[in-house]
Order: C-alpha cells, then structure tokens, then sequence
C-alpha cells in the first residue's frame, strides 16, 4: 500500500529546530490557524473550504426511506468521507487507508453522536416513512488537518442545506418542489468543530493547525470537538507519548477560542451567501407565503 512521503532527516531536524525558537515555517504564530476560504455552490448544501493547501468540498443529499425498526421517530444522517488519490498518492480508490478510518470515525463521533442535527425533526411518519440525511467530504487536496477541514465544510453545509417541504395527510407524504414551496433549513441544536493540536517537546509546546509536515514530525497530536458555548464533545489522543492533564487542559482551553473564531467565520459566509442569494428579497416573499 502506498504511503504518504515522510520528510528527510534535514527536514525534520529544520522544522524542530525552528519550533524551539517558535517559527513555524509558514510563518504563523504557533496558535494561529491558516487562510480559511469558505464558499458555497448554486445548490443548497454544498461548501467548499480551503485551509491553506488543504482543501475539502462537502455535499449534503436527502431521500426518503424507511426508519430502522429500533428508532421508529428518528431520521437516518449519515457521514462519507472520500480520499482520492488526487489529494495525495498515498491514497487509493476502493482502498481504506488508516487516515481515513480515523477520519470517518472522528467526525462520526464529533457530528453525528454528538447530537448537532435533531434526527427526530427527519421524522414525516413514525415507523414509515423518514428523511435520510447523508453529508460527503470529498478530499480534494491534503496538506495536514485533514479533520478540521471536513468538520468546517460539513457543518457548513450542514447550515447551508435546505431540506424540501412536505405535506402529511391521510398516511401520505407529499413533498413539494423549489417552484411551490421554499425549503426549510435543518434543525441544528448545536455547532460542534474540531481543533487540531500537535504536540512538541513532551506537550511543552503546542502548534494549532499542524500543516502535513508538522504532523508527521510531531511527537502526539490532539483534536478536541466544542460548541461556540465551550461544551467539549470529544477529546482524542493518538498514540504518541503520554500528555499530562494540565497539558491537555490547556489544549481544551485552546481549542474552545479557536471552535469561536471559526463559527464566525462560517457565520459571515452564510449572511453573504444569503444576501447574494436575497435578489431584490425574493427570499423574504418566499417566506411569507410559506407562512401564510
């Protein structure tokens, strides 16, 4: 299996040499995060972010189906993660490499387990028939953070999306188009992003967004998942050697500011993409006759 090219002893010893004196190569401050691009696509639901040459494009689709038998009132998301091998050589089609069982796994727990869509507002009739909710991340290019990247792209589309309208009646879904009804957005209790740290130093050093270099010449990294409201939905450690409390208190700390400077900025997107959408308020007219 193919793996990702690990940098040269040169390499590795500049980059280290350079954290000691707190450079980083790209010139960032150890806790800042790279350039975040966030756009949107003419179809409801589909964000591209960019977060320095790392770049991830996720898309939100909807079906109706039956409901699992043991959760007759809660609808069905699912999350897709999809590396080509036009992000990095090292990946391959139909091949899962550990990067992205990790990847899946991380964002499973982070959006989906963590409560942030409300399964049970996906419900049209109970036991019959549900909304099926499945969000993609497709890798276009990976220069590090990969985790981070998709979790902002997801949850951005996440807000993005607009599920059709439906009708219930007599047992009978009906569910109705662009030109009847606007589209109502999804039901998020919560907006829960993940920060990635890597650690340096026996966690005496810590580096936000660690670019693809410096995660392979780390010693430990660690992604924490929070709300903008300082709720931690998840913290993991991979391997490496052993991180004090305090060291992953700080981490926590850290990422917290970090998850509120990044809901801001998928915030400002969202009311630009909204006022470009908002021709001559067309949008607030649609809203009214729906209310109507």
């Amino acid at each position: 299996m193919p793996r990702e090219a690990e940098p040269s002893k040169n390499e590795r010893e500049f980059i280290l040499e350079a954290l000691q004196e707190n450079i980083r190569l790209d010139g960032r401050a150890l806790d800042a995060y790279r350039n975040i691009e966030l756009s949107f696509g003419d179809e409801y639901g589909v964000a591209d972010v960019q977060l320095g040459k790392t770049r991830v494009l996720a898309r939100i689709s909807s079906s109706l189906t039956a409901p699992f038998p043991d959760r007759k009132f809660d609808g069905i998301f699912t999350i897709n993660t999809e590396l080509s091998p036009m992000a990095s050589p090292a990946f391959e089609v139909g091949r899962p490499t550990d990067t992205e069982t990790l990847l899946s796994r991380h964002l499973e727990t982070s959006l989906r387990r963590s409560s942030a869509l409300s399964t049970e507002s996906l419900c049209l009739l109970a036991g019959q028939t549900v909304w099926s909710l499945t969000a993609t991340a497709h890798i276009l290019s990976h220069d590090g953070n990969l985790l981070s990247a998709c979790s902002i792209a997801i949850l951005a589309a996440l807000q993005h999306y607009r599920i059709p309208d439906t009708t219930v009646k007599g047992g009978e879904v009906t569910v109705h188009g662009l030109d009847e009804r606007e589209p109502v957005p999804l039901a998020l209790l919560h907006h829960p992003l993940c920060v990635t740290m890597a650690l340096f130093e026996g966690g005496e050093r810590v580096v936000v967004d660690p670019t693809l270099a410096e995660q392979q010449v780390c010693e430990v990294e660690v992604m924490v998942t929070a709300n903008k409201h300082g709720e931690v939905c998840q913290i993991a450690k991979l391997g490496g050697v052993p991180a004090d409390a305090l060291t992953l208190l700080s981490c926590v700390e850290m990422a917290v500011k970090k998850v509120r400077e990044l809901d801001a900025v998928v915030l400002e997107a969202m009311e630009k993409d909204e006022r470009k959408r908002d021709i001559g308020g067309l949008m607030t007219e649609l809203r009214a006759e729906n209310e109507r």
